[in-house]
């Protein structure tokens, strides 16, 4: 159910069929409504001494008297004549691109809360315990496969980025060089136009494969698969056309020269991997395997996306508790002890393929070093003393500083984006810019810049420009290789192999870089950019604290380089066990652990103090009803019965079938409780009748194709079961795609073996921390609100709940209601 003007049809389709006049439905949408939909909703008119008082005024509806129908006119002709007034949550006024106080009524929620209805029941008692054991062992057979496959994908976009990025670099090293090698360099244009071309190429590519294929594979791909972890559903978010443009955008994006890395969208591309694997079909290529069926449900395919999540992590960064710890403290809403079990084995599996697969590409199968895409290096002889924990706490604080600035910068780029870059080939030329400032600010730096240092055996092999034979270019070091060994150099170069200059003037190039890229229409992630200019400037502290105390055994550009990577990261995304595990894993520095979780805490509570991490200002911008880990403080004297919404639309146990198409043809709800009448024969009453149970949207239509109707039962009633529901998940037929004849309308549905017979429900006096907790920690979609008699008055959802949403700013807080509105 959507908090949509649509509700108060209700109050009209309870007209049509009754003996009450439309007169009296309009009287009673107008007047009634003012007074209990179209009431002052700001938190400052919530605030009371008293506990509120439940009145018939509050929620007053008109009995619903569903009589035989046979047609559809009575609906059209209320709806068509009568002005369906807005409820105040429901805003159609135009809305500033970018804001944040709006949630967009396009997103659904997803159905986390199984239904136990008759037909689960009867699957259960027939099949008995061998099924059990059976899809256990169906469920650790897909997390192995995830695990596989997950890898494999990552070593093919590592593979496909190493060789092209040789190619690109290799032979811009030539061009450069052979300019320099001449007395006037009056060429250098050429190496700069091809530098140009060799970014904008890959880079035009990628952008159409988002804008004009499948734009939800665009960025990292993170923030939407939180929100579906979270329960939200995120239009095309795990479809395989994703995982394509997924896989083919990170490689051009990358190659590209752009600031973004792989590491990012591998989460997204293992989250795609999971959903398509455990369903056994693929709704894109329209082929059904038969295979695991009864894990076509939403409750089922959340924990294997977890899963395939957690193994995108793993493969990313070599850190197999790192993936079970980012499902935790980032995606999964809903976790146990079994799937986290699970989850591990995806990320060991995927761990351990990756390795073998990459060790085999580089010619020693046998041993296996290539845990991750992202290979930081070994830190043989990292310590630490005592003493330098302030400075560790200090960096933190930069990191913090600097990525709530990086956080705040961007945001202003996508209010920017959303209100002036609209058009498809707006967003593709956006991107094609993006990729020619990075070459122009990569030539500018490295030859207005002379830092030529002397090659050793312990510096990799870079060109080296205008140096002398022996020397290579340290800024060249920098461009001239993917983000990822820029980082890896950074970290175990040794001391004086990058001048302070050069790491000053790279940092803020650098970082205004990956600020414009991180948004585009393309694919990539911010985990390398973040760590590779925190690298820079964390080196930038240890080359200075190296020059005040030069004697000073602590003291290790590569250590300080470490610690500025997780500072910045941290800073950003404001992440803290999870990354400590993963920068652990990836550097096999365990006894660093202490070091790099005072510093991350540091980043997030200094970041936090000015704004939200850059996944959350994004979900929010998109106007996601993402529901928190905790709920707002400062609600609990905000009750069930002012955040319900209603009227309400509710079924019978036996239904009409003519009056459930044209229900579903009036109202875009996804939930309706099915009641038995209200007891008395008073016209006026102040409930919806007593709640039986819920039936989604989906079940009705399913029933509907089928033609599962009381007249037919000769043909339907001993084939009815729950296969027919898996058969048609996750993309249902819309109500518009099923055809009823004049005969079928008259007939009746009996709504009881499939309906939820024992839905949570929630007292109108409980408060909307309770309802919050409900919804967080059971995947809920729609909570009935009852009276002390069992009786419907109201629904909630999950967009209701996600309305009240706490802010933060400098040491202030309070609580914000925000509208829905259809302009997002």
């Amino acid at each position: 159910m959507t908090t949509d003007p649509s509700a108060h049809v209700n109050v009209l389709i309870n007209a049509s069929l009754s003996n009450t006049s439309l007169t009296d439905a309009a009287n009673v949408t107008e007047e009634e409504d003012d007074k209990r939909l179209l009431r002052p909703r700001s938190l400052a008119s919530t605030a009371r001494n008293n506990f509120p008082s439940y009145s018939n005024e509050d929620v007053s509806v008109r009995r619903f008297r569903n009589n035989d129908f046979t047609g559809s006119n009575t609906f059209r002709n209320v709806i068509d004549c009568v002005s369906v007034r807005q409820s105040i949550r429901f805003n159609p006024d135009q809305v500033s691109p970018g804001a944040t106080n709006f949630l967009s009524s396009k997103y659904e929620s997803l159905d986390y809360d199984p239904c136990e209805n008759n037909l689960l029941q009867d699957e259960e008692r027939k099949k008995g315990y061998k099924f059990v054991v059976k899809k256990n062992i169906a469920r650790w057979f897909i997390f192995l496969v995830i695990g596989i496959l997950t890898a494999l994908i990552a070593s093919f976009i590592d593979i496909s980025i190493e060789q092209l990025s040789k190619l690109k670099y290799g032979y811009l090293t030539k061009l450069v060089d052979g300019c320099m090698d001449t007395d006037t360099g009056s060429c250098l244009w050429i190496p700069y136009a091809t530098w140009v071309a060799f970014n904008m190429i890959p880079v035009f590519i990628g952008a159409v494969l988002v804008t004009y294929i499948e734009p939800v594979a665009g960025g990292s791909g993170i923030p939407q698969v939180k929100c579906y972890l979270n329960g939200v559903k995120v239009p095309r978010v795990v479809r395989i056309k994703t995982l394509v443009v997924k896989i083919f955008g990170v490689i051009t994006t990358v190659v590209g020269g752009l600031a973004a890395g792989k590491e990012g969208p591998m989460i997204h591309a293992g989250a795609v991997v999971a959903a398509g694997i455990s369903q056994g079909k693929s709704t894109t290529f329209k082929r059904d395997l038969g295979m695991f069926k009864y894990f076509r449900e939403d409750h089922e395919k959340r924990d294997f996306v977890s899963g395939g999540a957690a193994a995108g992590v793993a493969a990313a960064f070599g850190a197999p508790i790192g993936g079970v710890l980012f499902a935790i403290e980032e995606g999964t809403s809903f976790f146990n002890q079994s799937l986290t079990w699970r989850t591990f084995l995806a990320c060991m599996i995927s761990t351990f393929t990756l390795n073998v697969v990459l060790s085999a590409y580089h010619g020693h199968p046998g041993d296996l070093s290539y845990p991750g895409l992202l290979n930081l290096g070994k830190f043989d002889t990292i310590c630490y003393q005592v003493y330098e924990i302030p400075l560790f706490m200090m960096m933190g604080t930069i990191g913090g500083l600097l990525g709530a600035l990086w956080n705040h910068i961007n945001y202003k780029i996508m209010f920017f984006r959303k209100k002036y870059i609209q058009h498809d080939w707006m967003k593709v030329v956006e991107a094609l810019c993006v990729a020619m400032m990075s070459a122009t600010m990569g030539f500018l730096m490295m030859f207005y810049i002379d830092d030529c240092k002397t090659a050793s055996a312990g510096v990799t092999e870079f060109p080296k420009l205008s140096c002398k034979n022996g020397s290579y270019s340290a800024v060249a070091a920098l461009w001239f290789q993917t983000p990822e060994s820029s980082v890896r150099s950074l970290f175990h170069d040794p001391s004086g192999s990058h001048s302070d200059v050069t790491l000053a003037v790279f940092v803020i190039l650098y970082f205004i870089l990956a600020v414009f890229t991180f948004g585009l229409s393309m694919s990539g992630g911010l985990f390398i950019p973040s760590l590779l200019i925190g690298a820079a400037w964390g080196r930038l502290i240890g080359s200075g604290l190296a020059s005040i105390c030069p004697h000073c055994a602590f003291v290790d550009p590569g250590k300080y380089a470490l610690l500025g990577a997780a500072a910045q990261l941290g800073g950003v995304v404001r992440m803290t066990i999870s990354l400590t595990a993963i920068l652990i894993e990836s550097t096999q520095g365990i006894s660093f652990g202490l070091p790099v979780i005072i510093v991350l805490i540091t980043a997030k509570w200094v970041g936090d103090f000015f704004n939200e991490g850059i996944y959350d200002i994004h979900i929010q911008m998109a106007g996601v009803p993402l529901l928190p880990w905790e709920a707002p403080p400062l609600s609990n004297n905000i009750y069930a019965s002012e955040i319900m919404s209603h009227p309400v639309v509710t079924l019978k146990s036996t239904e009409n079938v003519g009056h459930v198409v044209e229900m579903l043809k009036c109202v875009s709800f996804n939930g309706f409780p099915v009641v038995d009448p209200p007891c008395g024969d008073q016209e006026e009453i102040n409930c919806y009748g007593r709640l039986r149970g819920m039936i989604l949207r989906s079940q009705l239509i399913v029933l509907l194709q089928n033609k599962i109707f009381n007249e037919y039962s000769e043909f339907w009633d001993k084939d009815l079961s729950i296969k027919i529901f898996r058969n048609e998940y996750p993309r249902y037929p819309t109500i518009e795609d099923i055809s009823i004849t004049d005969e079928e309308k008259t007939f009746t549905m009996d709504l009881r073996p499939i309906m939820n017979p024992s839905p949570y429900t929630l007292k109108h006096s409980a408060t909307l921390p309770r309802a919050f907790r409900l919804f967080r920690a059971l995947g809920l979609r729609h909570l009935p609100v009852v009276n002390d008699t069992n009786e419907v008055i109201g629904m909630i959802t999950r967009k209701d709940v996600a309305r009240y949403r706490i802010w933060k700013h400098q040491g202030r807080m309070g609580l914000d209601e925000l509208s829905i509105t259809n302009k997002l």
